[in-house]
């Protein structure tokens, strides 16, 4: 039988408290073979080890999800090349920057982290062209979030039959921006890079009640930076609660005459999934196509407690990570709690219920903020790191 990870989540419901230690082991093992994609900048890069590079300029690769340079630096009379990876175009564009701005040929300085792996790639922190000292992609806006200036604290756009929209008003258009990345129980303080990666592994048990197999893995996963998260790896949706993280935003469709509502993903492919607001039950002959189908989105349904949505989801396969590469099982129930407080801002609040991987359900909720003007940008996932 092939070993994959999950082979090793099933066998290990089954084989007990036995296995715990030959799972982190297993996973590590799996982890450390696998190629890398879009992740946080300390997944691939190591901020302990910076490092200055003077070249010319070979190629431009405006490709997301993140932007690269190729350059040839001399070392030893040699010319070696070397590949400055820098933010995705979203966010160089947002600060007027373009695959024009520097052209093949130009002599730059480039200061950065190196590779974890030893090889010639670095994270452009500073990108300086040597003829006038002009500096390059720096980001002054560093998120979508920072972009957003002004906090819109009128009262929330409403629909005709008094419920708050979950989206723009009439005319307009926009979408919403968290305000973190994170995954953590409510009233727990974990400090955390802003791809979940923990600055120190001590405090995994502190980031939500585990089961002891589950805390394991979580911590296999955190040793190996989050390396093979297959949300980036593979391109997969961001499953769950994960699509309410995500640094390029959602947007809420409401379709009222159908009863439903298309939840859209700023990043990755622009997934997009729906959540049924027409009385149907989750375990219900209206799913019948999915039965015992598992998704990556799970079924959605919801329904309205004055001004809050609340949607109930359950039927999750198990072929992505929740934030921060904290697992899940194909018994995971979400509870999500939308609220629209004023027009700039929606509070969320998420349950999960999952007794197969947390000794107890449990929550977490932050709030989104309204980006007016535009719909989600292009941040399609695709593998262009070398």
């Amino acid at each position: 039988m092939k070993i994959t990870q999950q082979n090793l989540f099933n066998g290990l419901r089954t084989w007990g408290t036995r296995t715990f230690g030959l799972l982190a082991t297993l996973g590590l093992l799996l982890d450390a073979g696998a190629a890398q994609a879009h992740h946080g900048i300390t997944t691939k890069f190591d901020p302990a080890r910076t490092t200055t590079l003077h070249g010319h300029v070979s190629r431009i690769d405006w490709s997301f999800p993140h932007a690269h340079v190729y350059m040839q630096v001399t070392n030893g009379g040699k010319q070696l090349p070397w590949y400055v990876e820098l933010e995705s175009p979203q966010l160089l564009e947002l600060n007027g920057w373009t695959e024009s701005s520097l052209q093949i040929g130009t002599a730059i300085t480039v200061t950065g982290f190196r590779a974890r792996d030893d090889s010639r790639q670095v994270w452009g922190n500073s990108v300086v062209v040597d003829a006038g000292g002009k500096a390059l992609f720096t980001l002054p806006i560093p998120s979508l979030l920072a972009s957003i200036t002004t906090d819109n604290t009128s009262p929330a756009p409403r629909w005709p039959d008094g419920k708050p929209r979950l989206g723009a008003p009439p005319g307009k258009i926009g979408y919403w921006v968290p305000t973190t990345n994170v995954l953590m129980e409510d009233g727990k303080k974990v400090s955390m890079r802003d791809n979940g990666q923990l600055l120190n592994l001590a405090d995994a048990s502190k980031v939500a009640p585990l089961q002891p197999w589950a805390l394991r893995l979580y911590e296999a996963r955190q040793r190996n930076f989050l390396r093979s998260d297959p949300t980036y790896l593979l391109c997969r949706p961001p499953a769950g609660p994960r699509k309410f993280l995500n640094a390029y935003g959602i947007q809420l469709l409401e379709d009222k005459p159908l009863q439903r509502i298309f939840f859209v993903a700023g990043g990755g492919n622009h997934d997009w999934h729906l959540i049924f607001t027409d009385g149907r039950e989750l375990e219900s002959d209206a799913f019948q196509l999915d039965a015992g189908n598992l998704l990556y989105y799970g079924r959605n349904t919801a329904h309205w407690e004055g001004d809050t949505l609340v949607t109930e989801s359950q039927g999750y396969n198990e072929k992505v990570w929740l934030p921060g590469g904290l697992p899940y099982s194909d018994h995971m129930h979400v509870t999500e709690r939308l609220t629209r407080t004023n027009y700039g801002t929606m509070n969320y609040q998420l349950t999960i219920n999952d007794p197969l991987t947390y000794t107890r359900p449990w929550s977490a909720s932050w709030s989104l903020k309204w980006l007016e003007g535009s719909d989600p940008q292009e941040h399609y996932c695709q593998d262009n790191r070398l």
